[in-house]
């Protein structure tokens, strides 16, 4: 049964990564975009990971599932992973991914992102705490769902494509923000009703890799 605090946890898992994985999926990353010239449309764009970095990476989170259980214990499987990056000037602005589903299997209990390479400067991802009641809906969910009885939802404001169609009612939010300077190969877990965005990058290119926390594996299909 899904615990409203699983949606509300942090979880960090220092050696998620080693730093030889951390270099082939770099390698991977730079032929994947030499092949195909993908390049981030938007900040926050994302591509979906080639079939050997998924390999790397659903490796990894099987390594570190019972890590991820202490915090997220209803978690079972991480859906595909997706590639993103932030050059100078970009950022993630703070938004909710929320439970898009509640009642339907696999749900969405958190997120997880590793960075492979770093930002010379910025970049830093970060939660926000809040006591508003804005960012409830008012709607709750329980056993019938698979969640503990009473448990409420947030709003579900994701970040989008173009940033500037996010709700501006969020930024009025009266918030805390916690800044969670994790290197390189550090996975950071975060529940699906967590505040939380990423601060600009001043200089350099922010690399990582992102995904969802499930609570039942995903159907996976191969790209190539």
């Amino acid at each position: 049964m899904i615990q409203l605090t699983e949606t509300l946890a942090l979880q960090s898992v220092e050696d998620f990564l080693t730093a030889a994985e951390r270099e082939h999926l770099i390698k991977i990353m730079d032929s994947e975009l030499a092949a195909t010239g993908w390049r981030p449309r938007h900040q926050a764009d994302v591509l979906r990971a080639p079939a050997p970095a998924q390999e790397i990476l659903r490796a990894a989170t099987a390594r570190a599932l019972h890590v991820l259980q202490r915090a997220l214990p209803s978690v079972a499987a991480d859906a595909r992973w997706d590639y993103t990056e932030l050059t100078a000037g970009q950022c993630v602005p703070t938004h909710i991914d929320g439970i898009p589903d509640p009642a339907v299997p696999p749900r969405r209990i958190g997120r997880i992102g590793v960075v492979v390479e770093q930002a010379e400067e910025g970049g830093e991802f970060y939660i926000e705490t809040t006591a508003s009641p804005a960012v409830w809906t008012g709607a709750v969910v329980g056993e019938p769902e698979g969640y503990a009885p009473g448990t409420p939802l947030t709003h579900r404001l994701p970040h989008m494509p173009d940033h500037a169609a996010l709700p501006t009612w969020l930024e009025d939010v009266p918030s805390t923000r916690w800044v969670t300077p994790a290197g390189a190969g550090t996975a950071l877990a975060y529940g699906a009703q967590v505040l939380h965005g990423v601060q600009p990058v001043r200089s350099g290119r922010l690399r990582k890799f992102i995904t969802d926390l499930l609570d039942t594996p995903a159907v996976r299909r191969q790209r190539r």
